[in-house]
């Protein structure tokens, strides 16, 4: 088997299976639309692991009494730091042991997906490349507000 080390733009390529052996441009153009839809999807997992982490984060909440809010005695009458205990609301442990595992599930299609799409770019086929490059920047250009629209 002759491997070029060098990016070619041929219509032929064998990609990461025997049985996905694109010869011809429609099966080429097919091949890229794949590898675009399986890199934009790794890009809304990296988001997705992200919001996940921060919803497994502890909140703290700060609870004021409301007497004390608008007195000129605030200090005076706020309780100690020692008194109020622990503010930071937990989570109960089956539920932290779901979230956890839903966490490694998606890391580990993350990572999987990851090493795919490298694989596919290592043909070294400059169509594959460009599907790779092309749904990186569309997958951050719509997973990243919905990002901001969750949190």
């Amino acid at each position: 088997m002759n491997m070029s080390m060098h990016f070619v733009d041929s219509s032929s390529v064998t990609l990461l299976f025997k049985f996905w052996d694109v010869r011809g441009p429609a099966g080429m153009v097919l091949s890229v639309f794949v590898v675009l839809l399986l890199t934009v999807f790794y890009e809304l997992l990296k988001v997705l692991k992200v919001w996940l982490g921060e919803q497994a984060a502890p909140t703290p909440s700060l609870r004021h009494p409301p007497e004390a809010l608008g007195s000129s005695d605030a200090l005076a009458s706020s309780p100690s730091e020692s008194s109020l205990g622990s503010t930071v609301q937990e989570k109960p442990a089956k539920k932290k042991w779901l979230q956890h595992s839903l966490q490694t599930a998606i890391h580990v299609i993350h990572v999987t997906l990851g090493y795919m799409l490298m694989l596919c770019v290592m043909s070294y086929n400059v169509w594959i490349f460009l599907g790779v490059i092309a749904g990186s920047i569309i997958g951050y250009f719509v997973a990243f507000p919905l990002f901001s629209r969750c949190s």
